[in-house]
Order: structure tokens, then C-alpha cells, then sequence
């Protein structure tokens, strides 16, 4: 097994595995590109974001954008995402249908053995992380690895979320927590 193929497994990996390396330098490349973007120039915006994703797409990311890979991230219709928002994705990151984010969002995948020792090694670990459709994470919001956000759900602007957000929720806090349900309009 690669060094990558174990990375995107979720197992342990070396990050300075030659491949990993390079793969993380083309996407620097492609997002000092695309953050360097002229307004207006969507032609050039839109073939950035399908080399740097591997897949055509309607979203629309406000410069800065920053990640690790680029591959790793699974964007759905009509993604949007405000300035300096920083996506680590080792581990695959997919995001559902008008999911909004708002400025310095920042989703982690990335994890490190908790074992001092094991972490002067230098070998990394990831956790998945899933948000669903219509979801709305607020300005400065974290969200840690492995957590799963439900549609529709609201991240509260600050929030830290280190659990799973059920469907039809308002989380917010350090660690976020539920704050109510959301309940559907017309109901």
C-alpha cells in the first residue's frame, strides 16, 4: 500500500512520502493561482477549481482558499465559501448541496498520535469528514476529524465541533453542543 493510499484510508502515513509531497506542492501552486485570480475572470477561476478538486464545479471560493491536496475534497452543487477558509484535506472531505461557509472556516481531517514519541516520528493520521446538504457553518467555526454534520444543520459562528451534528440542529460553543431544532418552514 502507498504512502497516499494510506493517508486517504485513514491509516497510519509518512507525510513526507515523495508522491505526498509533490501532490501538496502542485496544489500550492494551483491555489496561489487561483487565489491570485482576477474578479470577474471565471473561465480561468472555474478550470483552476476542476484541476484542483479533479471534477468540474459550480463553487465559488472566496480568496484566499487554502487546502493540503485538493483531490481529497468532494464539493456538491452550489458551494460557496467566504475568505480565508482552510480545508486540511488528508482524509476525504465531502460537502453536500448549498452548503455555505462563512470566513475562516476551518475543517481538519488531519490528526497526531497523542503519544509524544510517536509524534517526533512524523507519521499522521486522518480522520473523514462528512457535511450534508444545506448546511451553514458560521464564521471562524472548526470542525475536527471524523465528524459528521447532518443537512440542514446551522454551525454557530466560533463554534469547535468535535462530535457529530444531527439534521434540523443549531450547535454552537467550544465544544459545540445542540442549541435547539430546526424546524421546517410552514410547519
Amino acid at each position: 500500500m502507498t504512502e497516499k493510499q494510506k493517508m486517504i484510508a485513514g491509516l497510519a502515513y509518512d507525510p513526507y512520502d515523495p508522491a505526498l509531497v509533490d501532490d501538496r506542492l502542485r496544489a500550492r501552486r494551483l491555489l496561489r493561482a487561483l487565489n491570485a485570480c482576477a474578479p470577474g475572470d471565471d473561465a480561468t477561476r472555474r478550470a483552476l477549481t476542476a484541476d484542483l478538486f479533479g471534477a468540474t464545479t459550480d463553487a465559488f471560493l472566496q480568496a484566499p482558499f487554502y487546502c493540503d491536496y485538493g483531490y481529497n475534497i468532494t464539493l456538491g452543487a452550489k458551494f460557496y465559501c467566504n475568505f480565508n477558509c482552510v480545508i486540511l484535506d488528508v482524509a476525504p472531505v465531502t460537502i453536500g448541496d448549498h452548503v455555505l461557509l462563512g470566513p475562516a472556516v476551518q475543517i481538519y481531517t488531519a490528526t497526531h498520535p497523542l503519544d509524544a514519541a510517536e509524534r517526533r516520528s512524523g507519521i499522521e493520521g486522518a480522520k473523514p469528514i462528512v457535511i450534508g446538504n444545506d448546511v451553514w457553518i458560521g464564521g471562524g467555526a472548526i470542525v475536527m476529524p471524523g465528524v459528521t454534520i447532518g443537512d440542514r444543520a446551522v454551525i454557530g459562528a466560533g463554534s469547535v465541533v468535535t462530535k457529530d451534528v444531527p439534521a434540523d440542529t443549531i450547535v454552537a460553543g467550544n465544544p459545540a453542543r445542540v442549541i435547539r431544532k430546526i424546524e421546517a418552514a410552514g410547519t
